[in-house]
């Protein structure tokens, strides 16, 4: 049987040369701006039902504060994307970056904070070393690749911003809810990816 990297790497590869996708865009995606770039990791954790590696902010951030996110940040000058990825989530999370396995990118998605978020996916050992950053990280856990990508968890709950109340794509488990950027990079993962279930085994 081929590894997780293997199987990943074809249903990758499978999900970006299709074009009839029904990928979520945001309402920044087409407006103009000068976004800046940022890199998030999708550490999948190599285990027979793999995870995915999720943080907490801590609540004294100015940005984002108290939202649940994959480790990223902005793109240095100089660095790729994957190199942006991996140096953050070893600032945040203490990820050796000689662990992870680049498998490629995922769907860009434009913020009205103004970043240009690009998800890139890897995978991990089941058991990587975790060091939280606590200037950076409130708290993290891993949640199940099968859950989060299962459409039946992809919902659009209603929250209040700015006065408006807005329907916003949200995943519920195990009492913690990842919405906004996050929830929507990894529903078009998983349909990028061609997610169903025992699509891994």
């Amino acid at each position: 049987m081929a590894d997780l990297y293997e199987r990943l790497a074809r249903m990758h590869a499978a999900g970006h040369a299709r074009r009839d996708l029904d990928i979520i865009f945001s309402p920044w995606d087409l407006a103009d701006g000068d976004y800046r770039a940022s890199a998030v990791l999708a550490a999948i954790t190599d285990r027979p039902e793999p995870g995915i590696l999720l943080l907490y902010r801590p609540d004294t951030m100015r940005l984002h504060a108290g939202h649940i996110a994959m480790p990223g940040g902005k793109v240095d000058p100089g660095e790729t994307l994957e190199q942006a990825a991996v140096r953050e989530a070893h600032e945040e999370l203490g990820i050796d970056p000689s662990a992870v396995r680049v498998v490629g990118r995922g769907d860009i998605l434009r913020t009205g904070t103004m970043y240009e978020m690009n998800p890139v996916i890897a995978v991990v050992p089941k058991d990587v070393a975790i060091t939280p950053n606590p200037a950076e990280v409130a708290q993290w856990f891993e949640a199940p690749l099968a859950h989060l990508f299962d459409p039946a968890n992809h919902v659009q709950d209603p929250y209040e911003i700015g006065g408006g109340t807005y329907r916003i794509w949200t995943i519920h488990w195990n009492g913690h809810r990842i919405w906004g950027a996050t929830a929507v990079i990894l529903i078009n993962l998983g349909r990028r990816l061609g997610w169903t279930a025992g699509a891994l085994a």
